[in-house]
């Protein structure tokens, strides 16, 4: 038996189109990285990108359970003495760039590095429900159906 080792130039990519608006955010963020990443393939190895590229639109319109919109913070520092900053989840979502949240929810659950910064950058995430990316023909996955836990579109 001989062990076969998928090179990157051999991968063939889909596009995947999903629909956040009414999506939990962590759970989605998992269906987006996994499919980042190609953990779904049967040629997955962890050194090679073997993933497919991800549009998700209505970003700004994705939920949170429980309490996170006012609990959850994002904290950076500026570099200055004193310089520590804070945002909660509903800040971030009021904000001209809300889709930041997915990006960030995504980027969190890569691993750290170089294959990782190179994976996230098949990802794209829009505000709206328009893309310009028709011609690449994406297919439409519904993450709702995968988990009934995964939306809370019936919940207002």
């Amino acid at each position: 038996m001989s062990t076969t080792f998928v090179r990157d130039t051999d991968v063939d990519r889909k596009w995947i189109l999903i629909d956040a608006e009414g999506m939990v955010l962590g759970r989605m963020a998992v269906v987006i990285s996994n499919i980042l990443r190609g953990k779904g393939k049967p040629f997955f190895s962890p050194h090679v990108d073997c993933g497919d590229h991800v549009i998700v639109i209505n970003a700004d319109k994705v939920l949170l359970t429980g309490n996170k919109l006012d609990d959850k913070k994002y904290y950076w520092h500026t570099g200055y003495p004193g310089g520590i900053k804070e945002r909660s989840m509903r800040q971030l979502l009021d904000e001209p760039r809300s889709d930041r949240a997915v990006t960030n929810a995504v980027r969190r659950m890569m691993s750290k590095g170089p294959l990782s910064r190179k994976i996230m950058s098949k990802l794209r995430v829009y505000k709206g429900s328009e893309h310009p990316h028709a011609a690449q023909n994406p297919e439409i996955l519904d993450v709702a159906k995968l988990n009934a836990k995964n939306s809370r579109r019936n919940i207002a």
